[in-house]
């Protein structure tokens, strides 16, 4: 007999008893080792300021919870890929994630049209995605719509409808009042996530107690203001409401430069991250925005406990997506520990019935007989977000009352509406 064919003869037996050995939990299935990583893939911007905060909150939670021991023993395994803010760079990322890096989960992108670009690969790969930056309505209403395909999709941030409704909640609130504002110009830039927002901010401001006198739409490549600001000003608004996160510092610069006689509030994701003030050289003086959190504010019991950890490690304090890619993590953690599995359906099943204490309130995602399918719930007890202000170098909290921790000041060039 050669020396192969005794090697298979001996290996034989041991064959023949493997699954018996399984049964008996002496051997673990490639599925079950505890050896085997959670693997989770980030596909984010690395260059931008909100986007290159998603892969450090991710993994900031990846350590804390390997350091807890993991989930159910299995340490998490973080792989990022950079898509340079490009939908087709994305796809070949999350491509490569699933494929050869074999990934469980992805958290990717703050960019509504990366996010669309990704869904039908989610779908086909059958790999379930969270976004915890994009805000399209777009995403959860495709969830909605064909739930068998894109119920892999999980909007893990406030959709566009959202948004507009926490601003126009927080004009009614904090601004009408103060500033006896009763107008208002709606300024945003052209972008997937605008579309729905403006159309929102169209029927909620009036609601709110603001008349809507003038709506520009901008390309986001737009470097000079001026007539647009003039445009506005004709129409003599009490506020700008604006919608921008992809145009850069010009608009906020060009407003204080300017003296724009005009306070500006609304969604501005740049203002959100604390580099702003130097990054304008502080021209967002007395700029108000809405975010989900800010440095110092206790939206939960979470919130200073991430920021602090956050800041400590990275130097600066995290985006919006930051908060949100955190509890992705742990929220996603979370789920696969009640699924007892990393297999796809069984995370999708878990990861709707996620009910998590995050840093920016409590999570829960609308069901499939819902609008919204998949996105994250707004409102008082889940996530509302709050009013900000630049004051100082300083972002502070102006709305809700419960969470503020300053007050309203106004620009040198602003004054209050006349009654």
């Amino acid at each position: 007999m050669s020396e192969t064919v005794r090697v298979v003869a001996r290996r034989a037996p041991i064959r023949r008893a493997l699954p018996a050995l399984l049964a008996a939990g002496l051997i673990l299935s490639g599925q079950a080792r505890a050896a085997d990583p959670f693997k989770v893939g980030v596909i984010a911007e690395a260059q931008s300021v909100a986007g290159a905060a998603i892969p450090k909150a991710v993994q900031l939670a990846a350590d804390e919870i390997n350091a807890q021991g993991g989930v159910d023993g299995r340490q998490i395994q973080v792989v990022t890929y950079d898509d340079k803010s490009s939908a087709s760079d994305a796809v070949r990322a999350f491509q490569r994630a699933v494929s050869e890096d074999k990934v469980n989960l992805v958290i990717a992108s703050y960019i509504s049209e990366v996010v669309l670009a990704l869904m039908p690969w989610s779908a086909r790969l059958k790999t379930p995605m969270i976004t915890p930056g994009a805000a399209s309505n777009e995403i959860s209403v495709a969830v909605h719509k064909d739930y068998a395909r894109n119920r892999y999709t999980f909007h893990g941030y406030l959709t566009s409808h959202a948004l507009a409704q926490s601003v126009c909640d927080s004009a009614k609130e904090a601004l009408v009042g103060l500033l006896k504002a009763k107008s208002a110009a709606i300024m945003s830039e052209d972008a997937a996530w605008t579309r729905p927002l403006d159309a929102a901010y169209e029927e909620c401001l009036p609601k709110s107690g603001l008349k809507v006198v003038e709506h520009v739409r901008f390309s986001p490549d737009t470097g000079d203001f001026t007539p647009i600001y003039n445009k506005i000003e004709a129409a003599k608004p009490d506020l700008i409401v604006t919608g921008i996160a992809h145009v850069g510092v010009q608009p906020t610069v060009q407003w204080q430069n300017q003296q724009v006689p005009i306070a500006m509030t609304g969604i501005s994701g740049q203002a959100t991250s604390s580099t702003f003030w130097a990054n304008t050289n502080g021209g967002t003086q007395g700029v108000l925005f809405d975010a989900i959190a800010v440095p110092g504010v206790a939206m939960t019991e979470k919130t200073n406990a991430f920021t602090d950890a956050y800041i400590k490690r990275f130097g600066g304090a995290p985006s919006y997506a930051g908060y949100m890619a955190y509890d992705a993590m742990h929220y996603a953690a979370d789920a696969v520990t009640r699924a007892g599995s990393t297999e796809a359906d069984k995370l999708v099943d878990a990861l709707e019935k996620t009910d998590w204490l995050g840093t920016v309130g409590r999570i829960q995602f609308y069901g499939k007989d819902e609008t919204f399918t998949h996105s994250i719930k707004y409102g008082r007890g889940f996530v509302t977000g709050l009013l900000a202000q630049w004051q100082s170098g300083k972002q502070v909290a102006i709305w809700p009352t419960e969470v503020a921790n300053g007050t309203l000041i106004l620009p040198p060039a602003v004054k209050p509406a006349v009654q």
